[in-house]
C-alpha cells in the first residue's frame, strides 16, 4: 500500500530522500514506544511481586513472634520458604511468558515495518 506524502507548508511534495527519513525515523520513535513499554510492563510485575514478598516477610516475622514454641517456628519458617520458593519459581514462569509475548510483538512490527518499505519501495520502482 503506497501512501502519497502530504504537501509541505510551501505547496510542494517531500523530496524522496525526505520522505523516506520520516518514514525511518516514525519506525525508530514506534520501536522505542514498544521496547519503553515492555520495559514498565517488566517493572510492574516485578514491583508487584516484591511487593507480595515483602508482606509475606513481614508476616513471616509476626508468625515467629506469636508462635509459643521452637517447634512451631521451624514449621512456620520451613512452610515460609516451600512458599517462598514456589512463588518465585511461578513468577520466572510469568518473566518467561512475558518475555516470550513482548518477543512476538517486537518481531510481528518489525515484519509490518519491512513490509511497508518494501511496498513503497516496489511502488516507486514501478512509478
Amino acid at each position: 500500500m503506497h501512501t502519497q506524502p502530504e504537501p509541505s507548508a510551501f505547496g510542494t511534495q517531500l523530496v524522496p530522500i525526505a520522505e523516506n527519513g520520516q518514514k525511518f525515523f516514525l519506525a525508530v520513535a514506534s520501536l522505542q514506544v514498544h521496547a519503553f513499554k515492555a520495559m514498565m510492563r517488566y517493572s510492574v510485575e516485578t514491583l508487584a511481586f516484591l511487593k507480595h514478598r515483602c508482606e509475606q516477610d513481614v508476616k513471616l516475622a509476626d508468625d515467629l513472634i506469636t508462635g509459643p514454641e521452637f517447634n512451631d517456628a521451624f514449621d512456620i519458617f520451613a512452610a515460609f520458604l516451600q512458599n517462598a520458593t514456589s512463588q518465585y519459581v511461578s513468577e520466572a514462569g510469568k518473566v518467561a511468558t512475558l518475555t516470550s509475548r513482548l518477543t512476538s510483538e517486537t518481531a510481528k512490527r518489525l515484519r509490518e515495518e519491512a513490509r511497508t518499505a518494501i511496498e513503497d519501495a516496489a511502488a516507486k520502482t514501478v512509478a
